[in-house]
């Protein structure tokens, strides 16, 4: 195989390091709150939207899923009683989905769970507040 480039290198390391921490992170909700992470990050992006509610176009954009994905990712929280959904007043084929009080109260838990996750991470990699603000700013810049 040829050499590769810094940036593919770089690139092959953040995939990997999001998989192992995405599937540290997965485990450890289903464990401990029963959602799975990216239930966790569209809970997440609607408790950040105004009101708490939000279009299902606007969350696959907030959390990288296609609509019909968040659509089919919704429906067994909706069961559950975490999310509601409620056709727009303006146009009636949009549907809007809001987080409800135990959808929040969930979420507050999840946050504990990823935070306390994350924090072992960090403390495991000895990672210090300066790098990972370094890092968490070059993440930023790729995602733009």
């Amino acid at each position: 195989m040829k050499s590769t480039s810094l940036p593919h290198r770089f690139g092959l390391r953040l995939a990997d390091a999001w998989q192992r921490t995405s599937q540290r992170l997965d485990s450890r909700l289903g464990a401990l709150r029963g959602i799975s992470l990216a239930e966790y990050r569209l809970l997440a992006a609607l408790a950040a939207a105004p009101e708490a509610r939000a279009s299902r176009v606007d969350l696959a954009r907030a959390v990288g899923l296609t609509p019909s994905g968040v659509t089919r990712a919704l429906r067994p929280m909706e069961k559950l009683g975490i999310v509601s959904t409620v056709k727009s007043k303006r146009d009636a084929r949009l549907a809007i989905a809001g987080l409800t009080p135990a959808g929040r109260e969930l979420l507050n838990d999840a946050a504990t769970v990823v935070d306390e996750s994350m924090q072992t991470l960090v403390t495991r990699a000895a990672v210090t507040r300066d790098e990972l603000t370094a890092v968490m700013k070059v993440l930023a810049k790729l995602a733009d």
